[in-house]
């Protein structure tokens, strides 16, 4: 297992369930993942008014005609026990007064359905819990402080990994939890960490990569130069009633539309005022509901209380990944992916909000059974092409000036001239996704295209992947 976020760590928990032996790799102390930061909650179906083809429903609506329906029905019906599970698991969500999950709402969501830990601070009770069940796992080793820095391949099948210490670990199945790129943009909500390592190491074994030109920008992300630049404002905070207003105090969107069309709306406004940033008011939004938040923005100088909040779009969420089935199994044998690293397809070209940290639960448990089931390693194999070449270092990083023109060509508008452009950047992944979002010559969702401004019905339910050959290709996906 490498990756300690909540994917890792629960896609642990239930390996070690199904009796397997567990290594879990992580490059931090457990408990300080990028998951630690997430705001959002679980999406799932159970109020009484709500039902798992509602909130199918709603996935479809916002992936905007690419999501893989397999992948969310999955998704939808299996949310409910994985919110159970967790509950069992020792997680404690927020209830009203009568006992009952205190449900948020979010955009893109025809119900009330985001279950929530601590009002916005979901991810961090959520890998503080699971971090402790780990620790106390006796199926479970942890290594801390350790990354991996290459997959160990043989005869076409992932046999282990190499870590940056040069021990080599034979398995007879990996599961990446690394997380996801959007930190490779200039303007990110993401932690620096998330540059697509994971990513970068399964394309090097031989798996194929999916949707890489399918990013989220968040449309609140805090605009200040005071170090809370990026600082991501929950979307649940909308669904309680803040506003987004533009330079005359005046609504210009509704706020609980789905992402896309949020983040181009607060683009139109700062393009037509010239402004960095739009306001968002959450003077009238109880504040004991999002603690954290409203601590944060008085530390970066903001009374949300009493003051208007700059706002502007921020890279977010990478829909593409390492392209898997709804088992989380990848191309390549022996390989699975959870989390944000992954690409069922689930989210399509506009990721439905909280359906992510679902996705970590239900996915996670379904790779679990699936890497259980894979056959031990040949150690002789592991051996023998671990000695092959020698280690190398860890893939990942990026320097200013390719996040800067990703950020410029690859943002919320892009079109071919820019494109091509990145196609010689330096940085590897920088050069998949501008070779994927060259391919799709269209816009949708997340991908918008000024030399390809309309949707085009021939990339319905089509991805664009990318793999040995290194040369895109488009697949359509049942």
């Amino acid at each position: 297992m490498v990756g300690a976020g909540a994917a890792g760590l629960y896609t642990s928990v239930c390996a070690a369930r199904e009796g397997a032996r567990v290594t879990l790799v992580s490059a931090t102390p457990l408990a300080e993942s990028s998951s630690w930061w997430a705001q959002g909650g679980l999406a799932a179906a159970v109020s009484a008014d709500d039902s798992p083809e509602l909130h199918l429903r709603d996935t479809i609506v916002a992936g905007r005609g690419a999501v893989r329906e397999s992948a969310a029905r999955v998704l939808c019906e299996e949310a409910p026990d994985a919110v159970a599970d967790l509950d069992r698991l020792g997680v404690r969500f927020d209830a009203d007064r009568n006992g009952r999950l205190a449900l948020g709402l979010e955009g893109g969501h025809s119900r009330r359905r985001i279950v929530h830990a601590g009002g916005a601070a979901t991810g961090r009770r959520l890998v503080r819990q699971l971090s402790a069940v780990v620790a106390e796992d006796a199926g479970v080793d942890v290594l801390e402080g350790r990354r991996v820095i290459e997959l160990i391949a043989a005869d076409g099948r992932c046999v282990g990994v190499r870590l940056d210490d040069g021990r080599v670990i034979a398995s007879g199945a990996v599961v990446l939890a690394t997380g996801g790129a959007a930190a490779l943009w200039s303007r990110t909500t993401n932690p620096s960490v998330a540059v697509g390592t994971g990513l970068l190491l399964a394309f090097a074994a031989g798996a194929t990569l999916a949707d890489l030109e399918l990013v989220q920008f968040h449309p609140t992300a805090v605009v200040a130069s005071n170090g809370a630049d990026g600082f991501l404002v929950t979307e649940a905070i909308r669904g309680e009633g803040a506003r987004l207003l533009d330079a005359a105090g005046e609504r210009f969107v509704d706020e609980l539309a789905p992402r896309d069309e949020v983040a181009r709306a607060v683009q139109r406004q700062m393009a037509l005022t010239g402004a960095p940033s739009v306001d968002l008011d959450m003077r009238d939004v109880d504040p004991a509901l999002f603690p954290n938040v409203v601590t944060a923005l008085r530390q970066a100088g903001i009374d949300p209380e009493h003051e208007l909040i700059p706002v502007a779009p921020a890279a977010h969420y990478m829909m593409g990944g390492i392209a898997t089935d709804v088992h989380g199994r990848a191309s390549l044998a022996g390989l699975h992916a959870v989390g944000e690293c992954s690409d069922t397809g689930l989210h399509g070209a506009n990721r439905l909000a909280s359906n992510s940290l679902t996705e970590c639960f239900v996915f996670g448990a379904r790779a679990a059974r699936s890497a259980v089931a894979q056959p031990g390693p040949d150690p002789a194999a592991v051996a023998e092409r671990a000695c092959d070449r020698p280690a190398g270092e860890e893939p990942g990083a990026i320097s200013p000036a390719s996040r800067d023109a990703l950020w410029r060509h690859a943002g919320l508008e892009r079109d071919g001239p820019g494109l091509q452009e990145l196609t010689g950047d330096p940085h590897p992944l920088v050069r998949l996704i501008a070779g994927c979002a060259l391919a799709r010559t269209e816009s949708r969702g997340a991908h918008q295209r000024r030399d390809f401004p309309e949707r085009d019905p021939q990339f319905d339910g089509v991805h664009v992947t990318i793999g040995a050959d290194r040369e895109p290709v488009l697949e359509a996906w049942q």
